[in-house]
């Protein structure tokens, strides 16, 4: 269906930022295949997304978007290549453009341009760190503030980040394709952590005006799907499909019909999606099987308890604080070590969890002072909660997150 002008008037806004957060990463995917350029790539398509908001409200939403910004995203790289080429290159780049865009130009064992770009930028030449910003940055659609906060590090840090990325990228002439067999595992680590953290902002996005970047979510659930087939040898890779799965199975259950969060503890489990958790929980028991635990497969198995859980009451807590201790043996970062005190707090009680809390480094994630909050509140400290609430509202970036935070505030103060 084509949106009429006068009907896409009030929405030219709205609509055209959902096509960019829906649509940017497949063109920039595209387009870097196409040229081998990620800086041109980028540009072009985010002149693609300009020419829309001049077009679209007069003429109306294109029937596919997504091929619209494609198409004028390509025309536009060539007409700055043509533009900045000499009259004796332009003949060779044509011919050369036009093998670059049959359907049968970049070989491997994967024929998905998002997939190749994330083993692009999983090269072992760059850093994990760099390698997992840049694809968030062009894949995920994420702004370089939203990954800075992901990171728990300043802006300006990750910005220079990425620009490094990109130019040792292109000094280094890193080829766009999925690498061979043998070499898979050297960047396996890598490209599982940029899906699962395309998958948490889609999960629960870093700032906006909605908790679900339902797009995201799924373009990621898609690629753990796609990488189990690449590598099924891999255990992590079938635990991270496992854990996506069990994530997304919670999905309608998360928000309320205005789009406020419902906690984990107090979701109607019958809106859970069974047949995913069906499928996570089957893999799950395969990874068992294979007995070489990882950072993903433990993470999906902490899902799999909740899984098993009818009612909230009923979740075995002391199998998960045991999971979350193998996992701060293999992967001991400070989101995992806030996320064992939520279950130190359910098993030993909140004071042992505030211990915990108080040795930890993370003033900056807003997360750290909302579970403070929460945990200061259940022991009836009231004014302590209320300054922890706030901590966390000074830094929250998501609307429905900063709502529900001084909702819970309110419900804190109430008599």
């Amino acid at each position: 269906m084509t949106l009429k002008p006068e009907a896409l008037a009030g929405l030219e806004h709205a609509v055209i930022d959902r096509t960019f957060r829906e649509e940017s990463g497949k063109a920039i995917a595209t387009l870097i295949r196409l040229f081998g350029d990620i800086d041109l790539a980028e540009e072009a398509v985010q002149d693609a997304f300009m020419v829309a908001t001049e077009k679209w409200p007069e003429s109306g939403l294109p029937p596919n978007p997504g091929g619209w910004i494609v198409t004028t995203a390509r025309n536009r790289a060539i007409d700055k290549l043509r533009r900045e080429s000499t009259r004796e290159e332009r003949h060779a780049h044509a011919v050369e453009l036009h093998a670059q865009s049959q359907p049968d130009a970049v070989g491997g064992p994967v024929r998905d341009d998002r997939l190749r770009l994330i083993f692009t930028c999983c090269h072992p030449a760059l850093d994990t760190a760099s390698a997992v910003a840049l694809t968030l940055r062009l894949l995920g659609g994420l702004h370089t503030r939203e990954i800075a906060r992901a990171f728990l590090i300043p802006e300006p840090t990750m910005a220079q980040r990425l620009v490094r990325a990109k130019r040792k990228i292109k000094a280094a002439n890193i080829p766009y394709r999925v690498p061979a067999d043998a070499d898979l595992p050297d960047r396996l680590g890598s490209v599982l952590t940029v899906v699962y953290l395309i998958y948490n902002e889609g999960y629960a996005a870093s700032s906006g005006e909605e908790l679900l970047r339902t797009d995201l979510a799924l373009e990621a659930l898609r690629l753990a799907r796609l990488l189990a087939d690449l590598m099924p040898d891999e255990p992590e890779a079938v635990g991270l499909l496992a854990l996506l799965l069990l994530s997304e199975s919670r999905r309608p259950a998360r928000t309320r019909s205005d789009g406020s969060i419902v906690l984990l503890a107090e979701q109607d489990r019958n809106l859970w999606d069974r047949s995913l958790i069906d499928e996570g929980q089957v893999l799950v028991r395969a990874c068992l099987r294979r007995n070489r635990p990882g950072p993903f497969q433990i993470q999906a198995a902490i899902a799999a308890v909740h899984s098993d859980a009818a009612k909230a009451d009923d979740t075995d807590w002391g199998q998960i604080l045991q999971l979350y201790d193998m996992l701060m043996m293999q992967a001991p970062t400070k989101v995992v070590a806030l996320n064992r005190a939520v279950a130190v707090a359910e098993v030993h009680g909140e004071s042992d969890a505030l211990s915990l809390l108080d040795e930890m480094d993370l003033d900056r994630y807003h997360l750290y002072h909302a579970t403070r909050a929460e945990l200061l509140r259940r022991m009836g400290e009231v004014d302590a909660a209320d300054d922890a609430y706030g901590e966390a509202l000074a830094l929250v970036s998501n609307d429905v997150e900063r709502r529900f935070l001084e909702e819970r505030r309110r419900f804190n103060s109430s008599p």
